[in-house]
């Protein structure tokens, strides 16, 4: 695995790949990356808004000006993925916005503008929300959406190197996508990845997300850019499968056993809790979701609780 410090920047790892990392890794807190090619470069994923997004393209500028961003891969739908996809169409001219169908589908489900509000919020639920996202500014966000879309897999040519798009979702996100540089030994694994911090599952089966770990294991990698957190190897993706597998038993027994889902949420993070690997994650309040998830992917009329009462929820499992 290339070797750096999870410090806030532009980092080389080699063979024409770089890691823009972002601590400490929580909330909105993305990685993006850079491929460049013979007088081309694709990006990999835009930040949470415009302001940190530019700011990322100002420190990609020694190797954009000699190879320009041709291509904007976006690797899902949430919105500190997507959300500065045009600061980079207005700096780079004919850009192309990449991603998987579902992934541009659901883009809509969660605009911008929807952010804004929930900021700007009077009450609790304003100030629940700026608890999560106060420090990003999402007035005035266009979201500018995919150009081009794919199902499975898409290869692309970025300058004469073969990148590999690889659709594994529905998982973190309805359409999660991989991106494989093969001749770099490198891969790009969006939020199919969150390293010392506590994975989310929007979308599920677990099981989808427990193959795409599987799936990045496979491709022998040797630097792999999480979505959230430092870089990695294949001993994190197995951290992060271990954790997927470790509650979808646990909330599935206690499914079986009639537990209500906040309760199982409760019990399974107070074993996560004292778990050698998994008890010293950040954002550990998200075992709520990822278990609703469980129990809606065995019953498809659970009725799982709104989005605010979900962060609600994570807020309160945390603050305990």
């Amino acid at each position: 695995m290339a070797t750096t410090e999870f410090t806030l920047g532009l980092h080389d790892v080699g063979d024409g790949c770089l890691a823009y990392l972002q601590p400490d890794g929580g909330w909105g807190w993305s990685n993006a990356g850079l491929i460049v090619g013979d007088g081309q470069s694709m990006l990999v994923d835009t930040l949470f808004d415009l302001r940190l997004t530019a700011r990322m393209l100002d420190t990609m500028d020694a190797h954009t000006s000699r190879a320009p961003i041709v291509t904007v891969v976006n690797t899902h739908a949430n919105g500190d993925h997507c959300y500065g996809n045009s600061e980079a169409t207005a700096r780079f001219d004919g850009v192309e916005i990449v991603a998987s169908s579902a992934a541009a589908s659901e883009m809509a489900d969660v605009p911008p503008a929807m952010l804004a509000a929930l900021n700007d919020a009077p009450g609790e639920v304003g100030e629940l929300f700026r608890s999560f996202f106060g420090e990003f500014h999402f007035d005035g966000i266009e979201l500018e959406p995919p150009t081009r879309t794919f199902d499975g897999r898409l290869e692309l040519d970025v300058g004469g190197r073969t990148v590999e798009l690889i659709e594994v979702g529905p998982a973190h996100t309805e359409g999660d996508v991989l991106v494989h540089v093969p001749d770099a030994q490198t891969v790009y694994a969006g939020d199919i990845l969150f390293i010392k911090g506590t994975p989310i599952v929007w979308a599920g089966p677990l099981s989808n997300w427990i193959g795409a770990c599987d799936a990045i294991v496979d491709m022998g990698a040797t630097t792999i850019v999480p979505g959230h957190g430092p870089l990695t190897d294949a001993a994190g993706v197995t951290e992060v499968r271990d954790y997927l597998r470790f509650v979808d038993d646990e909330a599935s027994a206690r499914f079986a056993e009639g537990i209500d889902a906040f309760e199982a949420a409760r019990e399974i993070g107070a074993a996560l809790g004292v778990h050698n690997t998994f008890g010293n994650w950040n954002e550990f309040g998200r075992i709520a979701v990822n278990v609703e998830t469980v129990y809606r992917s065995l019953d498809p009329g659970h009725e799982t609780p709104d989005v605010v009462e979900q962060f609600r929820r994570m807020a309160e499992l945390e603050a305990t």
